[in-house]
């Protein structure tokens, strides 16, 4: 499965850059948005047991159209679930501009950028991240964020 959804992922950013390349910008976007569905879709789907599952969740809040959203898609988005951090706290997304789930409760108020990510701890929110600026940065700050709030797994640099 794995290994359909990554090359629909490649196909479909190679087409986007050829696209935008060639001056076809409506279809570039067109293209770079399925790639987003077709990550998500595949998140949840691979997910959504892992979630009831665990203490700990990351809420993605994202966006159509947003960059760094997408940057996040490429970057770790198909590796997340299979990290240590990712099995600690199942990934679940949410729309800026759509209801949040019920069973959540956010404290820090609404999120205003995307991505924003949200540590939740038994549906309440511990901890947030705004933006994506890198691999670095995410893993570094999720990795604080986890610890800091009594989650124990292994890293590799454990």
């Amino acid at each position: 499965m794995f290994r359909i959804v990554w090359h629909t992922i490649s196909i479909t950013a190679a087409l986007a850059v050829t696209l935008s390349a060639t001056g076809d910008v409506a279809r570039a976007e067109t293209a770079a948005q399925t790639v987003d569905t077709t990550v998500a879709a595949t998140s949840e789907a691979e997910t959504g047991e892992a979630i009831a599952d665990s203490e700990f969740r990351l809420l993605m809040v994202e966006q159509v159209g947003c960059i760094y959203c997408r940057m996040w898609n490429n970057d770790l988005a198909p590796i997340y679930p299979k990290t240590p951090e990712g099995k600690t706290a199942p990934l679940q997304r949410v729309d800026l501009h759509k209801p949040f789930p019920d069973d959540i409760t956010i404290t820090g108020g609404k999120p205003l950028f995307t991505p924003t990510f949200i540590l939740l701890q038994d549906g309440v929110e511990v901890a947030r991240i705004e933006g994506y600026a890198s691999e670095d940065f995410f893993w570094g700050l999720l990795d604080q964020a986890l610890k800091k709030n009594g989650a124990t797994y292994q890293t590799p640099s454990n």
